[in-house]
């Protein structure tokens, strides 16, 4: 696409170039703590339905923008889009999170599972990408996503959320053979979606961990890590993704720090459990940073808020190659208004850092 990047703050603090203050966007921005997106989505009649219209994916995904001064805009969808399109039957019940009418659990299931066809099965995912980097008309990068195999493998297997996915980690013990099969096409299925939201238009790429850290060290690098790395690998060495930069976001991984920085991965995200400091010494200047507020902080009051972001900024320091982000996703019940504190402070005091 040939429009011109008019905020590139993001990309290059991926790259870890010097910027004149520290870019900022925030996990689930745009999200049921914005009274619009609320309204869009009682429009659309459910999540599914929101997510599933190219049209109202691209509003709610440029919503946050309006009030916002972003750095970013990240693609509105699902984490199981890809389980979804292998024809499990996601649903999400009122208050109970996501569902899977059929899950997978033997190898009769695992065998019947196959790469979706990105431009089939998926392409209201590529037809909102397509939609959101046409409107936003260069004013900030566009980030596209997915879910990591193991995270994605969590959900299949168990049929629903849960606090420790038993099921899956049973199958990894008793039949690993079957775990790295299920991983493995996972891996493929992730590569692909990426690649396709790479040439849609994407301009970053992130892959959500959102398990990893339910692992133990020797399973985390066996079922979580090794299978991130494949896909790092294989979007560098692709055409249309291989220019741009990948974060990666192990929730709970903190201690992992330096094994995904080996990944060839541009940055990690780090959750709020991790001094900053601590994990740039961890990956030794090697990627970016990105995080790592609590998102709980948000609920506190204004005061609070800029105080606890420039101690964030100061964990960090002067150096490049820092997004400041929330350590996990932005929760319902916080006020727009504070997000605005929270954005504004982190500009503010950046520039600061900077000498601006």
């Amino acid at each position: 696409m040939s429009d011109v990047l008019k905020n590139d703050r993001f990309l290059r603090a991926l790259r870890r170039e010097p910027t004149d203050t520290t870019p900022i966007w925030v996990m689930r921005q745009a999200g049921r703590y914005l009274p619009e997106y609320r309204a869009t989505r009682a429009r659309a009649g459910s999540f599914m339905a929101l997510a599933q219209n190219p049209e109202l994916a691209c509003e709610v995904t440029l919503q946050p923008l309006e009030r916002f001064d972003l750095d970013a805009a990240i693609l509105f969808s699902d984490i199981l889009t890809i389980p979804d399109a292998m024809g499990l039957g996601l649903s999400f019940a009122h208050g109970e999170g996501p569902q899977f009418a059929h899950p997978v659990r033997n190898q009769a299931d695992i065998d019947k599972l196959g790469v979706p066809d990105m431009e089939d099965e998926l392409r209201y995912v590529m037809d909102a990408v397509r939609l959101i980097r046409q409107e936003l008309h260069g004013r900030v990068p566009l980030i596209g996503f997915s879910g990591s195999p193991w995270t994605l493998a969590c959900y299949m297997v168990e049929g629903q959320g849960s606090r420790d996915f038993a099921t899956l980690k049973a199958m990894c013990w008793n039949a690993p053979k079957l775990a790295h099969q299920l991983l493995d096409t996972l891996a493929q299925s992730v590569t692909a979606y990426l690649i396709a939201q790479a040439a849609a238009g994407a301009q970053a790429l992130m892959v959500f961990d959102t398990w990893g850290g339910l692992l133990g060290p020797a399973a985390f690098h066996e079922f979580s890590l090794r299978y991130m790395t494949q896909v790092v690998a294989a979007l560098k060495a692709d055409p249309h993704a291989g220019e741009l930069p990948v974060i990666l976001f192990s929730k709970g991984a903190g201690q992992h720090l330096a094994s995904m920085a080996d990944t060839g991965c541009a940055g990690l995200g780090v959750d709020w459990t991790i001094d900053l400091a601590d994990a740039r010494k961890a990956v030794a200047g090697r990627v970016a940073l990105q995080g790592n507020l609590d998102p709980a902080v948000l609920r506190s009051n204004p005061d609070t808020i800029r105080r606890e972001a420039r101690a964030v900024l100061d964990s960090y320091g002067d150096h490049p190659g820092h997004v400041f982000n929330l350590g996990h996703g932005i929760t319902p019940e916080v006020d727009p208004e504070h997000v605005k504190v929270l954005v504004d402070e982190v500009h503010a005091y950046g520039r600061t850092l900077r000498g601006n």
